[in-house]
């Protein structure tokens, strides 16, 4: 009898075992966004399946999260993004000196600003986004490698001769670790989730469009990334970590420059995304700026070029997958209109899928950018608001649908027989 029960005991903890386990599959597959998102080979995956997105840039969250009486701005945008299935957004994890600032000046930080990027990340939870955090600027908004020499030379540092000085000079270089550290062992006062263990966060970005003016080659640059990615490392293993490159061509690979827009900013796509702690490659793309003056046919040519020729060298040479992480074309171009900003975007969009459709590598893209309304005083030309602008809401929307559906038959055997059109009619060309 004592054995019996004892079986029936044991063969009770078994159905009891498995019931807990079926409850905890079932939670898994209820919340699907809890895993991090990973890279395998030039593929990003997520709990196992392909992982492919389209996406926004909205630079400004933290910003204007810092004025809790502001936040609604910050829901507002994550939710229309949400209904157009946007599902990847970038956005800023510094803002040194200056007005509002996270940073005020070197290891000091302005725990209200600071609560802003803890309303954000825990807010693109809520909506099911993932968050590519860059740590720094190139540029002097919101104070980028021009603050850092500037808060050296006020400590006093004799040797400072231009910003380029950034990625070499210790000092500045301890500056830099110093916030990625504040920023990745970050917890949460919202979600009491430290940073870097919040798989809300897809990446970490190094630098947002890093350029030295000192050295064309990118060799400067590329050690700088060298040692940054390890540090990074370091401290987090389990977010994927990308430069922030903009897709410029260097020294490594000089034949390769003919494919830059007439000018070097002394990055190295090439080398600096070979780096074994650089997860993913990414490019930007304006072609309105880069090619000013020149035709919409020319400008959407050379989109053409500049796309295909760095998904080939993600796909052969660094085997790593490829975002294009910013594009767009601006309201300030003479003779812009709703029409034109479209068939770029359409343009983009269908390269993008063609080339995830076509063996993978290129893993998404991100529109430059996404704001609410009322935010006139951040429109830089770029700023779409998706409530304002059906049609562009519509294509953006149509991208996500095919990405997530393209994703769903990765494994699928009939994938071969591409015929190259876009699903959803996102494939329309004037």
């Amino acid at each position: 009898m004592a054995y019996f029960s004892r079986a029936i005991c044991s063969f009770f903890s078994l159905l009891c075992l498995l019931a807990i386990v079926t409850e905890a599959r079932n939670l898994e597959t209820t919340n699907t966004k809890v895993g991090f998102v990973r890279t395998r080979g030039a593929h990003f995956v997520l709990d196992g399946s392909p992982f492919l997105f389209n996406g926004f840039n909205s630079y400004w969250l933290m910003h204007v999260a810092a004025d809790p009486t502001q936040r609604y701005k910050v829901s507002e945008v994550f939710k229309e993004a949400s209904a157009a299935s946007l599902s990847v957004c970038r956005t800023w994890a510094f803002s040194d000196g200056g007005d509002a600032a996270l940073q005020i000046s070197p290891g000091v930080y302005d725990e209200r600003a600071f609560q802003g990027l803890d309303f954000v990340i825990s807010e693109a939870r809520k909506y099911g986004i993932r968050l590519i955090l860059s740590f720094v600027n190139n540029y002097k908004d919101f104070g980028g490698r021009n603050q850092y020499a500037q808060w050296a030379r006020n400590a006093g540092i004799q040797t400072i001769n231009s910003e380029d000085d950034f990625y070499i000079l210790p000092v500045l270089k301890e500056y830099y670790k110093n916030h990625v550290k504040k920023i990745v062992t970050r917890v949460n006062t919202m979600t009491g989730i430290a940073y870097r263990d919040d798989s809300t966060i897809m990446a970490w970005e190094l630098m947002n469009e890093p350029r030295c003016n000192a050295d064309y080659s990118g060799k400067t640059v590329n050690g700088w990334v060298q040692e940054m990615a390890s540090f990074v490392k370091s401290l987090d293993q389990k977010h994927l970590l990308e430069i922030g490159m903009e897709g410029f061509y260097g020294d490594s690979m000089p034949e390769k420059k003919q494919v830059n827009p007439g000018f070097q900013v002394g990055t190295d796509f090439i080398s600096s995304h070979l780096v074994k702690e650089i997860d993913f490659a990414t490019i930007h793309a304006y072609t309105d700026q880069w090619l000013s003056g020149q035709s919409d046919d020319a400008q959407s040519a050379f989109m053409q070029r500049w796309m295909t020729s760095h998904w080939q060298d993600s796909r052969a040479i660094l085997k790593k997958p490829l975002v294009l992480a910013e594009f767009g074309k601006s309201s300030k171009d003479p003779g812009f209109n709703q029409n034109a900003r479209d068939t770029f975007m359409s343009l983009v969009y269908r390269n993008v899928y063609n080339f995830a459709k076509a063996g993978g590598t290129m893993g998404g893209s991100l529109v430059w950018q996404l704001v609410a309304e009322g935010m006139d005083d951040y429109d830089d030309g770029y700023s779409i608001v998706l409530a304002q602008n059906p049609s562009t809401a519509g294509l953006i929307s149509g991208q996500s649908h095919a990405m997530t559906t393209l994703a769903n038959l990765v494994n699928s055997p009939n994938l071969g027989q591409s015929n190259g059109h876009h699903p959803l009619g996102v494939g329309h060309h004037h």
